[in-house]
């Protein structure tokens, strides 16, 4: 799935499998967070659960120490 980015070309959008993978994490995990309010931030386009791969960066750079 992709949206445009801020110069108008197409972004790819992450669903919850590819985030959890970056996380190491399971796709279980992944949707207690959103549960929570916790992890990056994150879209719902109808039914689908989508990151934008800027916002799961952001989470990564803010979580780093």
């Amino acid at each position: 799935m992709e949206a445009l980015n801020n110069g108008g070309q197409a972004a790819r959008l992450l669903n919850e499998h590819d985030v959890a993978d970056i996380f190491r994490l399971s796709v279980a995990t992944m949707r207690h967070w959103r549960l929570i309010q916790k992890g990056p931030k994150w879209l719902k386009l109808g039914s689908a659960v989508r990151y934008r791969p800027e916002d799961v960066q952001a989470y990564l750079d803010g979580r780093a120490a």
